[in-house]
């Protein structure tokens, strides 16, 4: 019988699939992402929990520890966006356990979606609810949502560190700086403009206006 690990009354999945997904992304992340991924997906349980929602725990747990793994050199592609090598990694993992192909598909969604604000909050509540998380965890928002003593709980356990704020930018910078195309059109742009002044943005009305359509 194993211990089932309880912080601020939400429980992490105590299955073997969950305690395996724990033990690949410890040994696979930095202490940075992995106490961040664990505290995304406490933050997102107690945003379901505080608005009703009904959500299956250990998918949510899936998609909160895989969703930062395009960032690890392991897992990292050298032409994908960093969301979805997460995706695609979080997808192969389940695959090879027998976990069935529409719970994939909503985990895959969910990891791929993280970084897109606007879309997930209207769909599955894994999906939405994975986005919360990070929101919260990473850009302050959604506080409303969770009790001041919940989230200090979870930060109690999972501590940011002294400097969260800028050493997650850094993670996120090393994660795509060798591929810096995959942040056109999303919020990555903005982690390789702060690092690198120097870098230039595709552009997307001048994708319009000079293509190869002659009007």
């Amino acid at each position: 019988m194993h211990t089932i690990e309880r912080v601020a009354g939400i429980a992490v999945p105590d299955s073997a699939l969950a305690r395996e997904i724990t033990e690949l992304v410890r040994d696979t992340e930095s202490d940075l992402l992995y106490h961040h991924s664990r505290r995304v997906f406490f933050f997102a349980s107690l945003t379901g929990e505080a608005k009703a929602l009904k959500y299956d725990p250990e998918l949510l747990y899936a998609a909160a520890m895989f969703h930062d793994m395009g960032l690890t050199p392991n897992y990292s592609s050298k032409d994908k966006r960093f969301e979805v090598d997460g995706a695609d990694t979080a997808r192969q993992f389940l695959r090879d356990k027998g976990v069935s192909e529409a719970d994939i598909d909503l985990v895959w969604t969910a990891i791929a979606l993280h970084t897109t604000p606007g879309v997930p909050p209207y769909m599955k509540p894994e999906i939405a609810l994975l986005t919360a998380g990070v929101e919260m965890d990473v850009l302050g928002l959604g506080f409303e949502n969770v009790d001041t003593a919940d989230r200090v709980k979870v930060a109690d356990i999972h501590p940011r560190g002294p400097a969260f704020k800028e050493d997650i930018v850094n993670a996120f910078y090393n994660g795509i700086r060798n591929k810096p195309d995959t942040t056109f059109g999303n919020v990555k742009a903005d982690v390789m403009a702060y690092k690198e002044p120097q870098f230039q943005r595709t552009n997307f009305v001048q994708c319009i206006l000079h293509n190869h359509w002659p009007t």
